[in-house]
């Protein structure tokens, strides 16, 4: 059934957010499994098996996408479009077939993308972003969101527009423009699947990091600001802290971040001048970012109390948590005595991850918590204890990922300028990588216990749609999560 009469509410299409709900929960897995693969073959080379399609060059653009646009996208749409309607009052604008389009076509792109990745398939930057074609087919899907969603909200029954809509606005409209900036390419060939990028050289690269850190900016921050500004506040039972604050962080936030991406170029051909504007905007994010943590972590005054027994708040506000430490570390990392020693090394992963993992993806968790239960209408989650198990088991994941890449990625940097008394290199690269081995590992571990809370949420989830409950009385219930409107 496409359409659910609620409470004497509109007919709210729940039928395609169910469907973004299950393809996030399988994304999910399939990207972390893959991240342990390639965390491995960093650390074990042999795993590479010596076949080009399961290279490390290969599964890691694949990793990176399944994650960011398959998982993380997956959760955007099913969040955003739960969200709206409620915050609206209205139904989906076009209807069921349009949002199934929307759905299918999405799964097209991932599948589509996923392909070139293993095939060897893709434009050649550093993002190993598809081809052409693939491109082409993702704007018509993205045109199809912005129209659902915005006339959504041009038709709302509600007459204020709530602040989560807003971020995601800002996100799908962002992230269209840089789509088609960043992929402006002439195709060799109408049937092939080579093509040439219209800017060359130093603007190609300006372009590529204009793009790559405003997909962070806008599809990793903007969009899932949008999920805390909803969830938190439903979970926790209580307002937003400060709606004001909410209007001044949203404005704030795309002001600036859309400046900050020539920091990822200190040091190379991009004048110096675009190299420090980037930095500078870099430090002022520090404004808005922990403008809207403090935010998020204050909205839970009055329920502090709530974190003792609800494991899915407590998801929530760990992402917030690690949402003010990540913006935190990017801006210190943009400073360019700083990028010196962080740039190309393993510092940047651990604090890509300390963001992917602690914010992006424990914001999700605790919405898709939030979603199984009110979508098939059941009182509570199977099994809150397994979502105690989870938080910890991916907690201690990730921290064992970011303080090994932390270790491993400031000591890289220190042997890579270390000199000896008579001005030679102190250290081979090989040396280097050597000395990397053993966090490497660790950070390898650290990965498979993320994708096994993974499969701990997934069966607890399989289990909640099957109207399964189970008995936890000894820990009590308080923490359950019942079916809401």
């Amino acid at each position: 059934m496409a359409l659910t009469r609620v409470d004497g509410m509109p007919s709210y299409n729940e039928r395609i957010v169910r469907m973004f709900t299950l393809a996030s929960m399988f994304w999910g897995v399939v990207g972390f499994l893959v991240g342990v693969v390639i965390a491995f073959q960093l650390a074990f080379p042999a795993l590479n098996l010596g076949l080009e399609w399961t290279s490390f060059g290969r599964l890691r653009p694949l990793h990176t996408s399944a994650v960011i646009f398959a998982f993380g996208g997956n959760v955007l749409f099913a969040t955003s479009l739960y969200v709206v309607q409620r915050t609206c009052r209205t139904a989906l604008f076009g209807g069921p077939l349009l949002a199934e389009f929307l759905f299918w076509g999405y799964q097209l792109f991932i599948v589509l993308a996923a392909s070139g990745y293993v095939l060897g398939i893709t434009a050649g930057t550093e993002y190993s972003e598809p081809e052409w074609y693939v491109d082409l087919w993702l704007t018509l899907v993205w045109v199809v969101y912005l129209l659902i969603f915005l006339g959504t909200l041009m038709k709302r029954k509600e007459p204020h527009i709530y602040v989560a809509n807003w971020f995601y606005l800002a996100f799908i409209v962002t992230v269209a423009m840089l789509h088609i900036g960043r992929n402006l390419a002439v195709p060799v060939s109408f049937f092939g699947t080579k093509s040439y990028s219209l800017f060359p050289g130093i603007q190609d690269a300006m372009l590529q990091w204009w793009y790559g850190h405003n997909a962070v900016g806008f599809f990793l921050t903007a969009g899932f600001l949008g999920i805390m500004y909803y969830f938190v506040p439903k979970q926790a039972g209580r307002p937003v802290y400060s709606y004001r604050l909410s209007i001044v962080h949203f404005w704030s936030l795309i002001f600036l971040y859309i400046w900050a991406g020539p920091h990822h170029l200190h040091y190379t051909a991009l004048p110096d001048w675009t190299q420090s504007l980037g930095m500078v905007f870099s430090i002022m994010l520090w404004m808005p970012s922990w403008g809207g943590m403090i935010n998020g972590l204050m909205t839970l005054s009055g329920a502090w109390d709530k974190l003792r027994t609800d494991p899915i708040l407590r998801f929530l506000v760990t992402s917030v948590g690690f949402y003010g430490m990540s913006t935190f570390e990017g801006p210190v990392m943009s400073i360019k005595a700083v990028n010196s020693l962080s740039h190309y090394t393993d510092w940047t992963i651990g604090h890509v991850h300390s963001g992917a993992l602690g914010w992006v993806a424990f914001v999700s968790f605790g919405a898709i918590y939030y979603l199984v239960p009110a979508l098939w209408k059941r009182q509570r989650l199977y099994s809150l204890r397994l979502v105690e198990w989870h938080f910890w088991v991916a907690t201690f994941g990730i921290v064992l990922y970011i303080v090994s890449m932390w270790i491993s990625g400031i000591m890289q940097g220190l042997m890579w300028r270390a000199y000896d008394s008579l001005g030679f290199l102190q250290y081979s690269f090989v040396e280097t990588v050597a000395a990397m081995h053993p966090y490497y590992v660790v950070r390898g571990f650290g990965g498979v216990l993320f994708l096994v809370g993974s499969l701990i949420m997934t069966y607890n989830l399989i289990r909640t749609i099957r109207g399964d409950v189970r008995d936890e009385r000894a820990i009590g219930s308080t923490g359950a999560v019942p079916a809401r409107a």
